[in-house]
């Protein structure tokens, strides 16, 4: 096997390991002095980035793309890992972490075809023995896994311009996602990267000096990837070093809530917003009772403010999710929550408005009737508002609220403040909206109140007809008020006399 392997006599134990030693050496200074990182123990930075990753002891990672000459006369396939003896697995090991470190180029499929191939058998050969690992991985082996899965993963995203699309927010979802064309062999990686992660032979003390918060970020900078396939590994990557790393956990919330800082106040481009949010949905589900304050205030800075991005529909579910775990947890931030999402609630938008709808019912859904109390007004005023729209599928999800047998409950309790809030909005539909639908709609509404409560039904009745008489007379005092004033404003214009305009009043252009 051994002379097969490298062409030499079969000798001692001791002698096979200093060949393969050896051969491990030479193949490592060969790949060095052609272009791939060096594993010597230098410090060199990451090229283009400035970065280094690890405690100061770690290793920066320079782009290995080599020649097609050097591929044909190098690259060549290496033994599978477990047809090795045991003593020397390791060593093989690494020898093929640093094969993997070699990039090629993939926006050419007619380019390195067979070492192509060579690199994703050796890389699958790779995950084999992260997998079937029953002990500890050292030093050396954290470091290289680390550095042969940053060279890979670790690059500038190309991502085509989005102007014009986030005019057109809602439409993204139809869009085909962009494939990286790369992926045949990122696949492995970040499944390498997963399982290297949960595996428990990886020590988290001694991964936590590469696996640092420069790896993290630069993790974190991956989400906005166009390749939807990528964001879901990163997703569960991402999970992984939080439920492993305990001490990473606040710097890794920290660090989500920038990307939603930058994606709120300056870009409100990102792609892999609705993943993050599905992250943090899972945190926040484990949140110890009671809330932190940190916690409290990632709701009102980071979640909240979320509502009012135009592409709001990319990632809308997760962001319901993440509010109606605050809502089940602190049942006293209903109210902050919702006067919040009210503050950002579209007005020309109706596809958004219908998503805001959505989620008002799902809050109100885990809301105490103690606290839908303080909510009441803002509450009722938003939904009668949209009662009104004459966009029928506003109008009819805000009438479906009392299909849901939790918020009629809420309504019950509470149904001559809503009734006096929401009737004028149901009148209006029910003698003037163009949708038979929303008109019947409304009509079953009000008669769900009448049979219910007649009493209080009949007096918010007479009390919105009074109201809308003094309207009515109080429309007319103005209309007679405007009449005299444009009469006066006449008189005074043919007999030459100065007419007095007031500041607050626009002056008309002369004719």
């Amino acid at each position: 096997m051994m002379k097969q392997i490298f062409g030499r006599r079969k000798g001692s134990k001791t002698a096979n390991k200093e060949l393969i030693g050896g051969r491990r050496h030479a193949v490592l200074n060969q790949q060095s002095s052609s272009g791939v990182a060096d594993l010597s123990g230098q410090q060199p930075i990451l090229s283009g980035t400035g970065h280094t990753y690890g405690n100061g002891n770690g290793i920066g990672f320079p782009e290995s793309r080599l020649s097609d000459a050097f591929y044909s006369s190098n690259f060549r396939p290496l033994p599978s890992i477990k047809d090795m003896p045991n003593t020397e697995k390791q060593n093989l090991f690494i020898v093929k972490l640093n094969m993997c470190c070699t990039l090629f180029d993939f926006t050419d499929p007619t380019r390195n075809i067979k070492e192509k191939k060579i690199k994703v058998e050796t890389l699958l050969d790779i995950l084999d023995y992260v997998k079937t690992a029953n002990a500890k991985f050292p030093e050396i082996v954290v470091e290289r896994i680390t550095k042969m899965i940053s060279v890979n993963l670790f690059r500038t995203l190309v991502i085509p311009p989005r102007e014009k699309k986030v005019l057109q927010a809602f439409d993204l979802e139809d869009d085909e996602p962009l494939a990286d064309p790369a992926w045949p062999h990122l696949h492995l990686v970040y499944e390498l990267l997963l399982n290297f992660v949960q595996s428990p032979e990886t020590d988290s003390k001694l991964a936590k000096r590469y696996v640092d918060h420069s790896f993290i970020l630069r993790l974190l900078e991956l989400f906005d990837s166009e390749d939807p396939r990528e964001r879901d590994y990163l997703k569960q990557v991402l999970h992984r070093i939080y439920g492993k790393f305990m001490v990473y956990r606040p710097f890794i919330r920290k660090s989500i809530n920038n990307v939603f800082y930058q994606f709120i106040y300056e870009t409100e481009k990102h792609n892999g917003i609705a993943e993050l949010l599905e992250i943090l949905g899972s945190i926040i589900n484990g949140f110890a009772l009671p809330l932190k304050e940190e916690h409290k205030l990632s709701l009102v800075r980071t979640l909240i403010p979320l509502h009012k991005a135009r592409c709001i529909s990319m990632y809308h579910r997760q962001l319901s999710y993440c509010i109606t775990q605050f809502v089940e947890k602190d049942a006293k931030l209903t109210d902050t929550i919702i006067r919040g999402i009210i503050k950002y609630w579209p007005v020309t938008n109706s596809p958004k408005e219908v998503l805001f709808l959505t989620e008002l019912e799902d809050i109100l859904e885990a809301t105490q009737p103690s606290e839908f109390q303080k909510c009441i007004v803002p509450v009722f005023c938003q939904v009668a508002r949209c009662f009104n729209s004459s966009h029928f599928q506003v109008a009819e999800r805000a009438l479906f609220l009392w299909n849901n047998d939790r918020v009629e409950s809420l309504i019950s309790q509470n149904s001559k403040t809503i009734l006096s809030i929401i009737l004028p909005a149901l009148d209006k539909n029910i003698n003037g909206h163009w949708n038979p639908a929303v008109q019947s709609l409304s009509l079953n509404v009000q008669k769900l109140f009448s049979e219910r409560e007649p009493e209080a039904f009949a007096e918010c009745v007479l009390k919105y007809e009074e109201d809308k008489v003094r309207k009515e007379e109080l429309k007319l005092k103005q209309e007679v008020a405007w009449k005299r004033l444009d009469e006066i404003a006449s008189a005074k214009a043919t007999s030459g006399e100065a007419v007095l305009v007031s500041p607050s009043l626009p002056r008309q252009p002369s004719v």
